[in-house]
Order: C-alpha cells, then structure tokens, then sequence
C-alpha cells in the first residue's frame, strides 16, 4: 500500500517592511586651490575630518569628491630662488602654493537591511526574498491497535524552496501601506523503517497578504513601528496578524525589541500530519489539534542592528514563540552588504535551537475508506525535531 501525505502547515511568515532612520559617513570631500600661470604649485594635505558610523538620526554622513571644484587663489610672493639671476633691482617675483581643504557636505544612508526600514513618501521599498527552509523529526507508534499497522517507526522530513515578494509604498513618511506574496515548491518525505517512503510534492502560490503600518517615533534615541495585515495561506487557514518593534539607537547600532500576535482561522477544525493513500481511499492522522476553528500564536524576541562598516551590517535576533500546539526558541543572523542607497543584499539564516515537539505525544488516528468516522488508533512520540531556513534578500528602494 502507498501512502500520499498532505501536510497542514500553518507557515506564518512576517512580511512587514520596516523603517530605519539611520546615518553614515562615506567619507570627506576635498578641494584644492593653486594659479596655473605662475610657478609650479606646493601641495599640502589638509587634515581630514572624520566621524564614526553611527545609527542615530541625528547624525550627519559626509561625501567624497576627489579633485573637483578646483578654485584660484592670487599667488604670494616668490622667494629668492625665483629671482631673475644678475638683476639687482628686479621686482620680487610670486610664488604659488596649491592646498586641499575638506569640507562636510551632509547626506543620510538609509540601510535597507535594518529591520525598521520603511520607504519615505512616495517611495516603494521592495524585498525579493529567496530562501530554503529543512524540517524534519522521528515519529515511533509505541502504542497502537494490534495488526492496524505493518510500521510503526517513520523519519519525518520537509523542503522547500520559496520565492517571497514584500512590497511597500510610503503614504507619508510614518505611514505605509504593505502586500506580500509567495511561491513555493515543497518536497513531504515520510521514510518508514520497513515500508517503501511515501512522497509529496506541492507547488504554487501559498500566501499572499495586505496591511498597513506605521512608524510612531523616530527621533536622535528611539525608534518604533507597528503594523497590522491580513495574511491568507491557501488552504489551510486566514490570517490576522498585528507587529510591534521598539528600538534603542546606540552609537552605531540599534537595539530592539519585538512583539508578534496571530489570529489564525483554520479552513476546519482538526489540524496536523495527514497521510492519505488514493489507492484505498484510507487515511492516518498525527492530531495536533481538533474542536478549533481559530488558533493564536504569539511571539517575543530581542533583536540587535548594528553597522560594521560603510556598506556592511549585521543583524542579529532571537525569538520565543507560542504557537499552540507547540512553542519554539530560534535564532537568526543576517549579513547585509549595500554599496549605495538604493540596492542591498542580504544573506541570514536561522534555526530552532528548542522545540517542545520533542518528547510530545500526539494522539494518531485513522480513517477507512467510504468511512468518514476517524478511529483512534495509537500514540506518537515525537523526537529530533529541527527547523533550519537559509535565504538571501535583494532589497530595493525606488
């Protein structure tokens, strides 16, 4: 008998663009005077005035421009090795001096990576977000109606590769409008110790989802947004969702914290693994919920942005959750690369590092074909979970 496997999912993925107010220096700019027509020019170099990377909005960043705006000064009087030789009542000739100076020219960087990042009016801020997500776990079925089962042990595993577009659009300056949707292609695995794997595989647009958001404060310290979005995943369930982030700018980084809430309404009642065979018409059931409509999931975290350099950052996050029928602890890091103010890449990952799936019991059923009544057939115990998303993100603002 082959199995077939459809997975009820219940992927809540945070799309919100967020704002950052955030300033660097990308340099000093230069200028230098000297008079063409009279003797060659002395260089000297100015001294150069420098500040450090730094997030607050209240700083300044400065420009370079190499050997622009060349200006003429009147030249000064030349010394003695410019005299004209074997005339004793020569007029002193001129001399000339050729000399840089540096002046501030302010220019703020917005670093598309920083997770408050929000387009100013009239500007759309986009994130093409491309990423590989592995979840896997051991089930055995230690306890089960005799002679139901020909096996009772199976390695659960899932990949998948998606492609996410958020795009967002600034109404004013606080105030942003927002829509996400995603693609993905998955692979179900069900690798039973005896029997032949069963395989899955489904593709296609999975969520798409509108909301709104909104940046309350932003000033030399503090920085903090909220948004609110429907988020719909075919399927399986609609989603309402509201997020809450409040940073701390310090030097050149932010440090933030986090709040996410979910509403989450199912399509049915009963929610988890379902191993169907369409051959038979049979199905199996790893229960992790039943009698519910609507779920919620709740989320905290604190989070660290910080500049490393003129065109690099790093972002760093961990996140308890609550997801109902299990909670979770995670950590993401991320690398941001952005050369100018319109484009940035950025590579992260993250993984769970605790889930209380491990060590569950979750109660397993079964359903005979041309029989709509699920039987109660066994508990599963489930260990070594592991969730783990690698992604790369080009980020544009236009």
């Amino acid at each position: 008998m082959r199995k077939q496997l459809s997975l009820f999912v219940l992927a809540v993925a945070a799309f919100g663009i967020s704002p950052v107010m955030a300033a660097t220096n990308s340099g000093m700019r230069g200028a230098s005077s000297a008079d063409l027509t009279g003797a060659p020019g002395v260089r000297s170099q100015a001294k150069v005035d420098y500040e450090k990377y730094e997030t607050r909005s209240s700083t300044k960043t400065y420009a370079v421009k190499d050997d622009k705006n060349i200006y003429y000064t009147q030249p000064a009087s030349r010394g003695d090795m410019y005299k004209n030789a074997g005339t004793s009542s020569s007029t002193a000739a001129m001399r000339t001096t050729r000399t840089e100076t540096a002046y501030r020219e302010a220019k703020r960087k917005y670093f598309l990576a920083h997770p408050f990042f929000q387009p100013l009016e009239g500007k759309f801020g986009s994130i093409t977000d491309v990423a590989y997500t592995t979840n896997s776990y051991d089930m055995s079925i230690n306890t089960f109606v005799p002679g139901s089962m020909s096996d009772t042990k199976a390695a659960w595993d899932m990949s998948q590769i998606s492609v996410k577009e958020d795009l967002s659009y600034g109404i004013t300056d606080k105030f942003t409008i927002l829509g996400m949707v995603r693609y993905a292609s998955t692979d179900y695995t069900w690798d039973w110790s005896v029997a032949p794997d069963d395989t899955m595989k489904d593709s296609g647009v999975d969520i798409w989802g509108l909301g709104t958001q909104w940046r309350f404060v932003d000033n030399a310290e503090w920085i903090g947004l909220i948004s609110g979005y429907y988020q719909h995943q075919d399927k399986i369930s609609d989603n309402f969702i509201v997020d809450l982030k409040a940073g701390y700018k310090v030097a050149r980084s932010t440090i933030y914290g986090l709040a996410r809430g979910w509403l989450v309404n199912l399509d049915g009642q009963t929610h988890g693994n379902r191993i169907y065979d369409p051959v038979s018409g049979s199905s199996t059931l790893i229960l992790y919920g039943s009698d519910k409509s609507s779920l919620s999931f709740l989320e905290a975290g604190i989070g660290l942005f910080s500049v490393l350099d003129e065109d690099w950052t790093l972002n760093l996050e961990g996140v308890l959750g609550s997801y109902s029928w299990h909670s979770q602890g995670s950590i993401k890091g991320a690398i941001g690369w952005q050369p100018g103010n319109s484009f940035a890449l950025n590579l992260y990952a993250k993984t769970a590092i605790y889930d209380s799936m491990n060590d569950k019991q979750l109660g397993f059923y079964g359903i005979n074909a041309g029989d709509p009544t699920w039987t109660h057939m066994g508990i599963a115990n489930i260990s070594n979970y592991s969730e783990t998303s690698f992604g790369l993100q080009a980020i544009f603002l236009f």
